[in-house]
């Protein structure tokens, strides 16, 4: 029976930028996972493994217990939710921002609005609370295409640098949230692990301070 702790890592450039934390909080995987087609790497601490999914699926195999902790962005926690998890430790990487953003000049003049994302329930929570009437169309990718052809008036979605955007015509208009990637607990592995769970959070907390990073972000 297998009694490690499992900590859910989220693909690509998040993946990048978490293993050099987990390598100063004393945390490396034995294999690297660049050049290994496996999904499970054990570690350097002997109680722990990583594994490397979808950052969409880490909430959920944190909330149902098959990990007990994860790392994973917080638009993924804003549009999918947080429920049954604690959310100890903001790691300050993978900063972006989730922005709303449209056609240069673009400006609200009253009436029903087409908006597309892959973020649709934070687009519908936005904009009811703006006030504005918006039809909310759910894409995967290629967002900057949609108003060019007349498929949506404005998009939302994550902006790091805006250079995209720009050189399809478009510029971001307003900051719906600050996104970083944050640790995620499974609210009764927090009990059921509590001390080999409090001691990776210390050592991330130490990892993420000695290089500037985020700050706790306590969740009941």
């Amino acid at each position: 029976m297998n009694n490690k702790l499992t900590l859910a890592l989220t693909k690509g450039r998040i993946l990048k930028e978490t293993l050099p934390l987990l390598s100063r909080a004393g945390i490396e995987p034995l294999e690297d996972p660049a050049s290994s087609r496996k999904l499970v790497f054990d570690t350097t601490v002997s109680d722990l493994q990583l594994i490397i999914i979808r950052g969409t699926d880490v909430p959920t195999y944190v909330r149902l217990g098959a990990a007990h902790l994860g790392v994973v962005g917080k638009d993924v926690l804003l549009e999918h939710g947080a429920e049954g998890l604690y959310e100890p430790l903001d790691l300050g990487i993978a900063r972006c921002r989730l922005m709303t953003a449209g056609p240069a000049q673009w400006a609200y003049s009253g009436g029903r609005i087409r908006v597309a994302t892959k973020f649709v329930n934070i687009a519908r929570e936005y904009f009811a609370r703006e006030g504005m009437n918006a039809e909310v169309i759910k894409l995967y990718g290629a967002m900057e295409l949609a108003p060019k052809m007349d498929l949506a008036d404005l998009i939302v979605d994550i902006v790091d640098t805006g250079n995209t955007l720009r050189a399809n015509g478009m510029e971001p208009l307003a900051e719906i949230a600050a996104i970083s990637s944050r640790l995620i607990v499974n609210k009764a592995a927090m009990r059921s692990h509590h001390e080999g769970i409090a001691r990776i959070i210390a050592d991330l907390s130490a990892a993420v301070g000695a290089v500037g990073g985020g700050a706790d972000d306590a969740a009941a």
